[in-house]
C-alpha cells in the first residue's frame, strides 16, 4: 500500500470515526488498550480491545485479523476468489458450492435487498464493473453509454434470482454478478464482534473506515463518533453509541470519477443503472453492521423523498440524510441522539411510516 493511499484512507476515515477516544474511562497503566490495524476490504479496519491481558487480546486480534483477510478474499468481486468462481458459475448456469460464511452472507444480502424493495441490490456487479468501479483506483475517462447500461439493467439481476440450499448456489438469471461492497463491511464487522465474544472478549470496538461496532462497557461515558462533513474537512454531528451498537456511513465523496464537469459515485441505482446524484452521505444507527451498511446504500438510492418509506421497510430506525443542496434529514430516533457540532445547515425532521410486516427474512 502506497503512502498516498494510506494518507487517503485514513483522511477518509478519521472524521466518520474520530473521537471514538473521548469517552473512554482510562485503564491503569498497567493495562493499556490493546489496538490492531489491517488493511481489509479496502480499507484500514481497526480493532481495539480494553481491560483484557495483552497475551489474550493479541490471541484474540490475530484470529480475527485471520478471519478477516479470509473473508477479504473470499468475497472480493474482481479478484480472482470464491466470490469470482461463483459469479463464473452462475454466468454459465451452473451451480457452486461456497463456504458457510459466504452463504450466511448471501442469505442476509437477498433479505436485506427483499426489504429494501430492489434498491439494495448486491446482484448488479456487472453494472458496477462497467462503470469501472471494479478496481483499487478510481475510474478514468467517459462513463458507460445508455446503450450499454440498459442492456445490462434490462437483463434485471436480482437476488432473487438465488437459490441458497445450504451452501450450494445456484441462480435462475445468469445475469446476475455479485458484488458484496454494499454491506461486506457491516457482515464482516459482525462476524468478527462475534468471533471477539467466542473468545471471551467483553469489551472492543471496531472500526472500518468510519463505520464503528461497539462491544461491552468502555467506561463511565460512551464511545462518541463524529459523522464526517460531506462537503468541508470536518464533522457535521456526533453520536453516542451504546454496548452492542453500530454506526455505518454510505457516501459519494469517496469513490467517484468526473468527466465533462459531472460527477459519477459509485453508488447506482439498480433502476437506471445510473450513480445517485442527489444524495452525498447517509448515516445509520443500528444493532446490526449488516443492516445498517445495507440500509445506507439503499437510503441513498431512494432519496429525500422515499427514504422514510424504504428505512421502515428494512427496520431500521435512526438515519441521518444529506443532500446535495446541503439539507440535512433526521429520524426522529436519530434527532434525539445526534448532538450538532455548530452547522448551521437546514435540518428537517422526518417521521417514519408506521411499521407494516414483510415476507422478507431479517438478517
Amino acid at each position: 500500500m502506497t503512502r498516498a493511499v494510506a494518507r487517503r484512507l485514513a483522511m477518509g476515515g478519521l472524521l466518520v470515526l474520530a473521537v471514538l477516544v473521548t469517552g473512554a474511562l482510562r485503564l491503569p497503566r498497567d493495562q493499556p488498550p490493546w489496538r490492531e490495524t489491517l488493511y481489509v476490504f479496502g480499507t484500514l479496519v481497526e480493532i481495539e480491545i480494553r481491560g483484557e491481558d495483552p497475551a489474550v487480546a493479541q490471541a484474540a486480534t490475530a484470529e480475527v485479523g485471520r478471519m478477516l483477510q479470509q473473508m477479504h478474499d473470499d468475497w472480493h468481486a474482481w479478484r480472482p476468489g470464491m466470490l469470482g468462481d461463483l459469479n463464473t458459475a452462475i454466468a454459465e448456469g451452473r451451480t457452486f458450492d461456497v463456504d458457510p460464511a459466504l452463504a450466511e452472507v448471501l442469505r442476509q444480502g437477498r433479505a436485506l435487498s427483499c426489504a429494501s424493495g430492489g434498491l439494495f441490490e448486491p446482484a448488479i456487479g456487472g453494472l458496477i464493473a462497467l462503470w469501472g468501479f471494479h478496481a483499487d483506483t478510481p475510474p478514468h475517462g467517459a462513463p458507460p453509454t445508455p446503450a450499454d447500461i440498459a442492456a445490462l439493467r434490462d437483463r434485471a439481476p436480482r437476488m432473487s434470482d438465488l437459490d441458497i440450499d445450504g451452501t450450494r448456489i445456484t441462480s435462475c438469471n445468469p445475469a446476475v454478478q455479485l458484488d458484496l461492497g454494499g454491506f461486506a463491511k457491516g457482515a464482516a464487522l459482525d462476524m468478527a464482534a462475534a468471533a471477539l465474544a467466542a473468545q471471551g472478549i467483553q469489551n472492543a470496538v471496531l472500526n472500518a473506515g468510519g463505520d464503528v461496532n461497539v462491544m461491552g462497557a468502555h467506561g463511565a461515558r460512551p464511545w462518541r463518533v463524529a459523522i464526517r462533513d460531506p462537503f468541508a474537512w470536518g464533522a457535521v454531528a456526533a453520536v453516542s453509541l451504546q454496548p452492542g451498537e453500530v454506526l455505518f456511513t454510505s457516501g459519494n465523496y469517496e469513490r467517484y470519477f468526473d468527466h465533462d464537469g459531472q460527477r459519477f459515485a459509485h453508488i447506482l441505482d439498480p433502476r437506471s443503472g445510473a450513480p445517485v446524484s442527489d444524495i452525498v452521505s447517509v448515516s445509520v444507527l443500528d444493532t446490526n453492521g449488516a443492516r445498517a451498511d445495507a440500509a445506507a446504500t439503499a437510503l441513498s438510492v431512494a432519496g429525500r423523498d422515499d427514504w422514510p418509506r424504504v428505512a421502515r421497510d428494512m427496520g431500521v430506525v435512526s438515519v441521518m440524510m444529506i443532500a446535495d443542496d446541503g439539507e440535512i434529514m433526521l429520524s426522529p430516533a436519530m434527532a434525539a441522539r445526534l448532538d450538532r457540532l455548530g452547522d448551521t445547515r437546514p435540518v428537517r425532521v422526518v417521521a417514519l411510516p408506521d411499521p407494516r410486516p414483510l415476507d422478507c427474512a431479517a438478517p
